[in-house]
């Protein structure tokens, strides 16, 4: 029976975990970022050594099968960009209607895990990036959330889909900055033929959503803040969303305390 814990990355080894996790998952298994491999198989960029990020990895026994990345505010990067918070995110997002006295955000980005271990890892990375978040003040999270399609009008569907589920957010709101070209056609739908036809007729209620959105609108309650929009680095459409992280479910935090006690 594998042993499964969680650390924030504190040594060179555990940083290099992430970051070949990273380029497993979205380099090799979803094939994300295109074909040329790189000489090192590992996906990072310069957020990754700053002193505002931290790498959450999950391991199974000794073997690294998860990792997501926990950005908080950067007065170097704002400095820098011209942005509002020093967040990765900002070079597409105007931010300005979510900052508030006593909102701490915080982005969470490059959220893999392998597919052998992606059903069992999931549950202990969100524990992990909870309890981090929890201890470096972080009071909300943003991230752009990965809708596994390079489709406009796919990722259209997904978001009326969306939006029937009540997960589109009434409080908050963001300004999209960018407007990047979709391939056409596309090369990565989601859909199927059949599935593509009825969403078109408005049969969005049975659509079956992408894993991740569901992840954090069903598990950790959080919203969609602005429509789909292309990632040109990955070639998918993301959806931008938050999650306050005292509006957690009690139910996903009593699986986050089952985790903690079995640990122990």
């Amino acid at each position: 029976m594998s042993s499964w814990n969680c650390r924030v990355a504190d040594t060179q080894r555990e940083l290099d975990d992430a970051l070949r996790v990273r380029w497993e998952v979205f380099g090799v298994e979803m094939r994300m970022l295109g074909d040329k491999k790189p000489q090192a198989p590992r996906e990072a960029n310069c957020f990754d050594t700053l002193p505002t990020t931290a790498h959450v990895v999950v391991y199974s026994d000794q073997e690294a099968v998860a990792t997501a990345r926990l950005l908080l505010p950067n007065a170097e990067v704002a400095s820098s960009a011209g942005s509002l918070m020093g967040l990765d995110i900002e070079r597409k997002l105007d931010l300005s209607e979510l900052a508030a006295p006593g909102r701490v955000f915080a982005e969470t980005t490059r959220y893999c895990a392998r597919q052998k271990w992606r059903k069992r890892s999931v549950l202990h990375l969100q524990a992990c990036l909870y309890r981090e978040s929890l201890r470096r003040g972080v009071t909300h999270w943003i991230a752009a959330a990965n809708m596994e399609t390079d489709s406009a009008e796919e990722a259209s569907l997904i978001y009326r889909a969306a939006a029937r589920r009540g997960w589109v957010s009434e409080r908050f709101r963001v300004r999209t900055l960018e407007f990047p070209t979709p391939p056409y056609p596309p090369v990565a739908m989601r859909l199927g033929p059949t599935q593509l036809e009825r969403a078109r007729q408005g049969e969005l209620d049975d659509l079956k959503m992408p894993p991740v959105l569901s992840l954090f609108a069903d598990k950790m309650g959080a919203r969609f803040i602005g429509p789909p929009h292309y990632d040109t680095a990955f070639h998918r459409f993301t959806v931008p969303l938050v999650a306050a992280l005292d509006e957690i479910p009690q139910g996903t935090l009593r699986l986050f305390d089952t985790l903690d006690a079995d640990a122990a």
